[in-house]
């Protein structure tokens, strides 16, 4: 990791790969800097930029100091500070609660472009009725954290289901340190279900939404929402592809994403 200071003295850490436009990748809930591992080798054009998310690192708050409703903030205070900290004008592509951010981060802070894939945003409708923050904080309290994790995965990751879950969970590199974010992802589910989509957004720069049609129902309406608010927006779906995209299909993804980067 990369440590470096904002104009804000935020320290942020990061690591970078490649000297060229900055391209600051944002993880979601899961698996956070490995995440974009399988998509680096598509973007060697760009300096892909990409950081520790607070709460998932050593950087910043820790995960205790903050609040479910002070998620956003934190993340987009973050983003902007990292955006500070490099050279160049940077581009963000973010993959679910990375996406809002980068888009709730560009509302007031210049960047080149925007990338979003399935924007952590839940349709009104699934909102009402949203529980998977409880559910999870509920089996986090009896110890039961690898059930918490579990949950998320089978409503976010794969709502078509696995057959044997924990055989894939076995074979999955990351899993362990998976577990040890329960808590941060809790807060950031909860966070989630907070937030509600303004009839516009004000973001400046072009912006670039992502689906996937083997992705939950309510992400894809979300992103299409998402979409419709924003006032320069390409919105593409790409067939067969679920809510992890960018690092299951990237080179099903990268086509799309340099033809919007270079018009």
């Amino acid at each position: 990791m990369q440590p470096a200071q904002s104009t804000d003295e935020i320290d942020v850490e990061f690591e970078r790969y490649g000297d060229g436009q900055p391209l600051i990748l944002l993880h979601g809930g899961m698996a956070p800097t490995e995440y974009w591992r399988p998509v680096l080798p598509q973007f060697e054009e760009y300096g892909g930029v990409v950081p520790q998310r607070p709460g998932f690192g050593t950087c910043l708050d820790s995960p205790s100091e903050t609040s479910a409703d002070e998620v956003l903030a934190r993340e987009v205070r973050y983003v902007r500070a990292l955006i500070d900290a490099v050279d160049g004008d940077p581009i963000l592509f973010g993959h679910s609660y990375g996406a809002l951010t980068a888009i709730e981060a560009a509302t007031e802070t210049a960047v080149d472009a925007v990338v979003a894939y399935e924007p952590a945003v839940l349709p009104d409708a699934y909102r009402a009725e949203a529980d998977l923050a409880d559910r999870m904080a509920s089996l986090v309290r009896d110890g039961k954290r690898e059930e918490a994790v579990k949950r998320y995965i089978e409503q976010v990751l794969h709502p078509s289901g696995i057959d044997n879950l924990d055989a894939w969970l076995a074979d999955w590199p990351v899993w362990p340190d998976c577990v040890g974010l329960a808590e941060e992802v809790v807060r950031m589910n909860r966070s989630v279900e907070q937030y509600r989509l303004p009839d516009r957004l004000d973001v400046d720069a072009p912006t670039l939404v992502l689906s996937g049609t083997d992705g939950p129902d309510f992400l894809r309406q979300s992103a299409r929402d998402v979409h419709d608010a924003l006032p320069r927006s390409r919105f593409v779906e790409f067939n067969g592809v679920s809510h992890s995209g960018p690092a299951a299909a990237p080179a099903l993804i990268e086509p799309e994403v340099t033809a919007f980067l270079q018009k």
